[in-house]
C-alpha cells in the first residue's frame, strides 16, 4: 500500500471549534480555544501521522468580514490556505442556523476545485433526528465530497473523518518526523497560550484588542526557564482591568498558564508577566509584524 501524505485546511465561521478540533487531532493542544469568536490569529499547521498517511492540517484564522488591518491578516491567512491544500473541511456548528457567516464561507469555495469535506460539529450537543435535516440543508447548497456529523469535543466520529481525508490525499512519503505534532516556535505557542488564558479570566472586559509578545525566553541553573512576556491592549482602562486590583488578575492569569507551559516544555518555568498600552495596535502594520504576522 503506498504511503500517502498531504495538506488539509480547517475552516469556517468564528467559534465552531476548528482549533478544539485540531486539538483533537493530534492528541494534545497546540491550537488554544476559547468561547470567543476570532481566537485563532495565524495560520497554524499541526501534524497528524498514522503508519499509512501523513495529514498536515492548517487551522485557519475562521472567515469573516474585517473590520481592523488585524481582521484583513486573519482573512488573508485563511483564503490564502485553500489555494494550497488537497483538501478543505468546513466546519459547521449544529446549534446554530444557517446564516450569512456559512453564506459567506460557501461564496468563497466557490473559487477552489479542492475536495471540501463538511464536518457537522456538536452534534453532542442537538437530538439525533436533527443531524439528517441540517447535513440535507448544507448538502442542497454545495455537492460536498464527504459529510460527516462530528463532536470535536467528546471525539464522536473525529477518527471517521480522518479516514474520510485519507481519501483526497496523493501519494507521497511523510513531511515531518513521526513524533512531530506543529510547526510552531516554543515562543509562539507560550505567547499563545497567555492569550488564551487571557480571554478566559477577562471574559468581555477586555475584548480582542490583547496580544502578547515574549520578550525573554532563556534556561536558568537547574533547568527552570524564565519567561518574561508583555501583554499589549489598546486603552488605559483595559490595562487597569487586567493587572486587576493588587496584581490579582494578572497573577490568576499566570497561575492558570504556567501550569500548561511546563507541561508543554516538560520543565519548571518563572513566568514574569507585564502589561503596557498599544493604542490602536490592531490598525497598525507595524505592530502587526512586530506580533508576528508577517503578510503586511
Amino acid at each position: 500500500m503506498d504511503y500517502k501524505s498531504g495538506f488539509v485546511a480547517v475552516i469556517g465561521r468564528p467559534n465552531v471549534g476548528k482549533s478544539t478540533l485540531i486539538n483533537r487531532i493530534v492528541g494534545q493542544k497546540v491550537a488554544i480555544t476559547s468561547d470567543k469568536p476570532q481566537t485563532t490569529r495565524s495560520r497554524i499547521q499541526c501534524i497528524l501521522t498514522h503508519d499509512d498517511a501523513q495529514i498536515i492540517f492548517l487551522d485557519t484564522p475562521g472567515i469573516h468580514k474585517p473590520k481592523f488591518k488585524l481582521g484583513e491578516y486573519m482573512l488573508r491567512a485563511a483564503e490564502g490556505t485553500l489555494r494550497e491544500v488537497d483538501a478543505i473541511v468546513f466546519v459547521v456548528d449544529a446549534t446554530e442556523k444557517f446564516g450569512g457567516g456559512e453564506k459567506y464561507i460557501l461564496e468563497r469555495l466557490k473559487v477552489t476545485d479542492r475536495p471540501v469535506v463538511l464536518a457537522v460539529n456538536k452534534v453532542d450537543l442537538i437530538a439525533r433526528e436533527k443531524i439528517l435535516p441540517i447535513i440535507a440543508d448544507y448538502s442542497a447548497r454545495r455537492d460536498f465530497a464527504a459529510v460527516v456529523p462530528i463532536s470535536a469535543a467528546d471525539g464522536t466520529n473525529v477518527d471517521a473523518l480522518i479516514n474520510e481525508l485519507k481519501n483526497f490525499l496523493p501519494a507521497g512519503a511523510p513531511y515531518y518526523p513521526a513524533d512531530m505534532v506543529t510547526d510552531q516556535p516554543e515562543r509562539l505557542i507560550v505567547a499563545e497560550l497567555i492569550r488564551e488564558k487571557i480571554l478566559h479570566a477577562t471574559q468581555d472586559e477586555v475584548p480582542h484588542s490583547i496580544a502578547v509578545d515574549i520578550d525573554e525566553f532563556t534556561a536558568r541553573d537547574g533547568g527552570t526557564i524564565f519567561i518574561r512576556a508583555t501583554i499589549y491592549v489598546e486603552r488605559d482602562s483595559q490595562k487597569g482591568i487586567l493587572i486587576g486590583k493588587g496584581g490579582a488578575m494578572l497573577k490568576t492569569v499566570g497561575a492558570a498558564a504556567r501550569p500548561e507551559i511546563e507541561m508543554m516544555l516538560g520543565t519548571k518555568i518563572f513566568l514574569d508577566l507585564w502589561v503596557k498600552v498599544k493604542r490602536d495596535w490592531r490598525n497598525s502594520v507595524g505592530a502587526l509584524k512586530t506580533f508576528g504576522l508577517k503578510d503586511f
